[in-house]
């Protein structure tokens, strides 16, 4: 890893987070207005690890029904559409400008998970967590747990700028493609989301 990477990089994702966030603000209310009439309600939030394991909250637009036991009928027909185009991540930009995301690597997974992580693993925290990383572009849900958490390592300890321009380049694709496998940020171990 280029050394004044790290500090360049927050720089980096503050300013397009900002961008983003100014340039799909007609999205952005779009999606609010109709995720709104969908469920009166506009977004999910929950604890996840951030750099260092430090706790934060991320956001999500709401794609899945409360009190329904069956995760499948839980999701809304706008949700299915947004999790297809991963549209539903768009509010973590807000986690980007606040400095508790990167827009790239490793995605953050639920607090319960920390103790389930080998040493090696835990390294995915040495970094801020994702809005898309190395794993999710290589496969993605495809994955096996423990290979996406080698990709997780293998991107804390090779992070540099061209590395994150691929990552961005092939999710630009993968999105456009419309090929992108909506990954999971709850499944692991036996442990399932129960809420969203």
């Amino acid at each position: 890893m280029i050394p004044c990477y790290k500090s360049t990089k927050l720089v980096i994702d503050k300013i397009l987070a900002a961008s983003l966030l100014v340039l799909l603000s007609p999205l952005l209310l779009l999606l609010s207005i109709l995720v709104y009439v969908d469920q009166k309600d506009i977004f999910f939030s929950q604890k996840r690890p951030g750099l260092l394991e430090e706790p934060f909250l991320l956001l999500k637009f709401k794609t899945m029904r409360d009190g329904i036991a069956d995760d499948y009928e839980r999701i809304t027909v706008i949700g299915q559409w947004l999790r297809k185009y991963s549209l539903d991540e768009l509010p973590q930009l807000w986690n980007v400008l606040k400095g508790e995301m990167s827009l790239i690597g490793p995605r953050p997974y639920l607090m319960e998970y920390i103790g389930l992580y080998s040493d090696e693993h835990k390294q995915r925290h040495w970094v801020m967590p994702g809005i898309t990383g190395l794993s999710q572009v290589e496969g993605g849900n495809e994955l096996a747990w423990k290979e996406k958490l080698d990709l997780d390592v293998y991107y804390v300890q090779h992070m540099s700028f061209w590395l994150d321009l691929k990552i961005v380049l092939k999710t630009i694709l993968l999105l456009v493609s419309g090929e992108r496998k909506h990954h999971s940020d709850t499944q692991f171990l036996g442990y399932q989301e129960k809420t969203s």
